[in-house]
């Protein structure tokens, strides 16, 4: 693999695939692209389910259910987001993380699960 998955090399290993892994460019861009896309086709789901009241009895546990489902794929495309560990990832790591704190009593140890420690640190990219 190309990756690296280290504060100190994370970002300089995507800038080698971006460049020297051959169509290292092309493939990343797809990837993004067509994870934008995803989100799109998504919400047009969730907006055809509000039009058609698909929330209301006697489907409300289906739509429960697909609302974990966003939250799950909300929080798997902040992994993906974090990954280059350039400076747009750090802060969002940062400022995303440190919205968990808002629960009372547990936000701090979650926060700091979160991390792997009391900072955004390399323990939070592993």
């Amino acid at each position: 693999m190309h990756y690296a998955p280290n504060i100190e090399l994370a970002f300089n290993s995507v800038e080698y695939i971006m460049r020297d892994v051959p169509h290292g460019y092309f493939i990343r861009y797809i990837h993004a692209n067509g994870a934008s896309m995803f989100f799109i086709v998504v919400y047009a789901h969730i907006g055809r389910g509000l039009y058609y009241g698909s929330y209301m009895e006697p489907r409300e546990l289906l739509w429960c259910s697909g609302v974990m489902l966003l939250l799950l794929m909300m929080g798997t495309a902040f992994t993906g987001y974090v990954l280059p560990w350039g400076q747009m990832s750090f802060w969002g790591a940062t400022v995303i993380t440190s919205m968990v704190t808002a629960i009372p009593v547990a936000g701090q140890p979650i926060v700091q699960w979160l991390w792997g420690g009391f900072t955004v640190s390399n323990a939070t990219l592993n």
